[in-house]
């Protein structure tokens, strides 16, 4: 799929034959976020309405558990046959899924969609990576991934509004029902494009174990989620056997020497982990903080989160438009800008603590994730031959996740033993403090990254 712009060096995403495959990404990238703003804001009207207020956290965790297994089953599948048949089968549950979930009258039905919307998501996430590293040439793929941080931009700024009216005013199903015809766009768009990929090279190599390990792993992150959202003891317990599930699920799920910070691809995925894990764990509890402490407003105490998105989606475009600064030197500044950031927050952990330039503070970090993460990805499709994109591409994704659901697993024992959610101080302070050490300590993992397309 060789095209004038690949010979000549620009970056061109609209020729012939990749306009197909750029709309199609990013309307099913869109569609997933709109679908993840948009349930976050109608869940309690929906369970409330099918009597599963007890279970409210259970849709959540049903996502999530089958988007992990999905992520790893999808990775290796698009390795042994490449990305088509996981660009086919996991948009088509995705929809499934919506109409499940929106047709649902008991809470078992909603679950059920959940799962089935979980198992799409996590499929067609892994085969996107794919795809792009075999359409789109490296000097190309920063903008991609440029334009799918910006795909996210929208449905964080108007998705919870849409959801809400349409909660409120029409009904909660149509936050399912009213993304299904788009998700048959978004096929329509790529099915030319997957007919006409080049024949595929399976990948030989036996990997043994990763269904059992993709269990593992979806059980672990399942239980660490829970424990964080309901910190009580016996719930830390059930986070304690994830962590004995996760284990060795990671041995199999990762490239070796990946927990070690190995030089090259094993680092660059490790720093997948400490970037989101560190940001989205400090970002879990800025909420938290500005309505207990300070006491804003849910609306006011959302404000921060919106600019993030913004400084998010601005700075990966500004990387996007520079494909010449080594993606190390990206991945380094990230790390140091989410440093930054994370650590303005800190300082509004107490009462006296400047709260008005939160929204400053976490837009920076966010230009930080912007910088970082598509650099981040690209850097893991150039350390990629054809036959492990998928897996590289599962590993990526798996320990984003496991990153997050760790560290904000964490912050919630801290606020569970030494403070509490009406009086998060004691917690939040150490625990923010934490998080800038982990971005410095990718700031400084991020020189291992030097020779990641070399060395794999």
């Amino acid at each position: 799929m060789t095209t004038t712009a690949e010979t000549t060096g620009k970056s061109n995403l609209w020729t012939p034959e990749r306009r197909g495959p750029t709309v199609g990404i990013i309307l099913l990238v869109t569609l997933l976020a709109f679908e993840n703003m948009g349930v976050s804001t109608a869940m309690p009207r929906m369970v409330a309405d099918l009597d599963g207020n007890e279970m409210y956290a259970w849709p959540f965790l049903a996502f999530l558990a089958a988007s992990v297994v999905a992520t790893v089953l999808s990775g290796r599948l698009s390795d042994l046959r490449g990305p088509r048949p996981s660009l086919l089968i996991g948009p088509t549950l995705f929809l499934v899924g919506l109409i499940v979930a929106g047709l649902a009258q008991d809470m078992t039905q909603l679950l059920l969609g959940r799962v089935l919307q979980g198992i799409g998501g996590g499929a067609q996430v892994v085969a996107v990576y794919v795809l792009i590293g075999l359409v789109y040439p490296e000097r190309d793929r920063p903008t991609v991934f440029g334009m799918l941080a910006s795909a996210w931009v929208v449905p964080s700024l108007v998705g919870p509004a849409v959801s809400g009216w349409l909660t409120e005013v029409v009904s909660w199903r149509w936050v399912f029902l009213g993304l299904a015809p788009f998700v048959l766009i978004g096929v329509f768009l790529l099915v030319p494009v997957l007919r006409n990929l080049p024949p595929h090279t399976p990948d030989q190599n036996t990997r043994r174990g990763l269904p059992l390990a993709a269990l593992g792993a979806g059980f672990g992150v399942a239980a660490l989620s829970w424990a964080a959202q309901h910190p009580t003891a016996v719930n830390l317990a059930i986070g304690a056997a994830g962590l004995v599930a996760l284990a060795p699920a990671l041995r199999v799920l990762l490239p070796k020497g990946t927990l070690t910070a190995r030089r090259g691809l094993p680092v660059t995925i490790l720093a997948r982990g400490l970037l989101a894990g560190s940001f989205f764990a400090a970002e879990a509890f800025i909420p938290l903080t500005l309505t207990a402490v300070h006491g804003y407003s849910a609306i006011a105490a959302g404000i921060p989160l919106t600019l993030s998105a913004l400084g998010w989606s601005s700075a990966a475009w500004w990387q996007s438009r520079r494909p010449d600064i080594p993606r190390e030197k990206l991945v380094r500044w990230g790390f140091v800008l989410n440093a930054v950031g994370i650590s303005g927050v800190t300082l509004i952990a107490p009462s006296w603590g400047p709260a008005w330039a939160t929204p400053i503070l976490w837009a920076v970090a966010g230009a930080g994730m912007g910088m970082a993460m598509s650099s981040l990805s690209v850097l893991t499709l150039g350390a990629s031959s054809e036959v492990d994109r998928g897996f590289n591409s599962s590993a990526l994704q798996i320990s984003d996740m496991l990153g997050a659901a760790l560290l904000v697993g964490l912050g919630g024992v801290l606020i569970t033993t030494i403070a509490s959610a009406a009086a998060p101080t004691a917690a939040v302070l150490p625990f923010d403090l934490l998080m800038v050490g982990v971005s410095v300590l990718g700031a400084v993992l991020a020189g291992r990254l030097r020779r990641a397309t070399l060395e794999n």
